[in-house]
Order: structure tokens, then C-alpha cells, then sequence
């Protein structure tokens, strides 16, 4: 494969999942590391990759923004191209590149081509600006999905989340106390961050099982 892929996990597991990364980190971020080891422990095969403006930091060492979405879209959809298909595949993201995953995730379904969607710490609004709601797709999506989030992330809270008109095919996996990362406040929740990825490996491994 490519130099933008990090593939980890049994070649021949039955689920495999392409993760992309967030807006501002790259695929080898020790929070995407430590989140594809524990799903790697429960038998999954992930896929990592890199869209170009990312890619492109290591060479030149600048931080460039997200290109629009329409262009990340297209780039997710050529990821799958070159990954092909074996078994159940589901596209999946942290923040930005688990909302441009739901944005292409009914066309890949409709093709045939996934099984699902996964969205690692969804963005439902910028931070600061809860009435700047870019989801109204998520009201109509045909494709099975499961959401983990935080329920203190500042990009969707629980509070927030549950007033939204989303799909009945979304489930929600609520972290409790967990930030954007998932990690929560030791002394309110009496959790880990390394244990809500767990909680979020054990179950992304159970709903994965189930998708046809």
C-alpha cells in the first residue's frame, strides 16, 4: 500500500475499519495510536490514512488547513478504492475525518462497497457556536453508524446532542465525562481515558460483528 497507510491487525479479520484522522492531527497522533491498538486487540483490521493536506506537513513543515469538504470527500472515496473490499469494511474518523465519512458513507452503501460508519468524537458544531448545526444529513442516513462522544465535548455535548433530529439508524455511545477525546475528569467519572477506549474498542467490536 501506499506511504500514507498504517495498516494494523489480522489480514484476515472479518471486520476491517479505515480510520481517518482529525483536522489539526496526523494518523500518528498517540491518541490514534492508542485508540487502533484497542481496537486491534479485539481482532480488527485498521487502516490508517493521511488526506494530502496532512501528508503534505511532512514534507514541507507547514500547517496548512483542511481543504473544503468537497475535496476531502472525493480523497476518502479513492481511499476505499485502493483498499478494495474483503469481508465487512467500515469507514471511520476522528472529528473532521469522521464527519467527511458520513458525508460519503450512503453512496458507499448504496454501492455495495461498506457496512458502516464509525465517528470518533463527532463535530456537530464549532466550539462556542452551538447554533451552527452542518448535520442535517445525519437526519436522513441509511447506513448503520455508531457515534462515541464524550459528554462534555465542547464540539456536541450529551445535553446538546439529545435535542438534534438524527437518523434512527445512529446509535450514540455516551462517555461519561469524557472530552473530545474521551478523556474525563478522573475525580468526577472515577475513569481513564485509556478506559473509555477500551469501553469504546469493546463495543465498536460488538456492533462491527453484527453489521451485514
Amino acid at each position: 500500500m501506499p506511504y500514507h497507510f498504517l495498516v494494523n491487525g489480522p489480514e484476515d479479520a472479518k471486520v476491517t475499519i479505515v480510520l481517518a484522522h482529525g483536522a489539526g492531527g496526523a494518523m500518528d497522533t498517540k491518541w490514534m495510536e492508542a485508540v487502533s491498538a484497542a481496537l486491534v486487540r479485539k481482532g480488527l483490521r485498521i487502516i490508517r490514512f493521511e488526506f494530502d493536506y496532512m501528508s503534505a506537513r511532512r514534507s514541507s513543515g507547514k500547517r496548512s488547513p483542511p481543504p473544503r469538504a468537497e475535496l476531502l470527500n472525493q480523497e476518502f472515496k479513492t481511499v476505499i478504492d485502493e483498499v478494495g473490499s474483503g469481508g465487512t469494511l467500515v469507514i471511520a474518523g476522528k472529528s473532521m475525518g469522521g464527519r467527511v465519512a458520513s458525508m460519503i458513507a450512503d453512496d458507499l452503501r448504496n454501492a455495495g462497497r461498506i457496512s458502516g460508519l464509525l465517528c470518533l468524537g463527532y463535530p456537530f458544531h464549532p466550539i462556542g457556536k452551538p447554533e451552527n448545526l452542518p448535520t442535517a444529513h445525519l437526519a436522513n442516513i441509511k447506513t448503520p453508524t455508531l457515534i462515541c462522544q464524550g459528554t462534555r465535548d465542547l464540539f456536541g455535548s450529551r445535553e446538546e446532542v439529545s435535542t438534534y433530529e438524527l437518523s434512527k439508524m445512529i446509535e450514540i455511545l455516551w462517555l461519561e465525562d469524557g472530552d473530545h477525546d474521551f478523556t474525563p475528569r478522573k475525580a468526577v467519572s472515577g475513569l481513564t481515558s485509556a478506559e473509555h477506549i477500551a469501553i469504546v474498542a469493546d463495543h465498536v467490536a460488538r456492533w462491527a460483528s453484527a453489521l451485514r
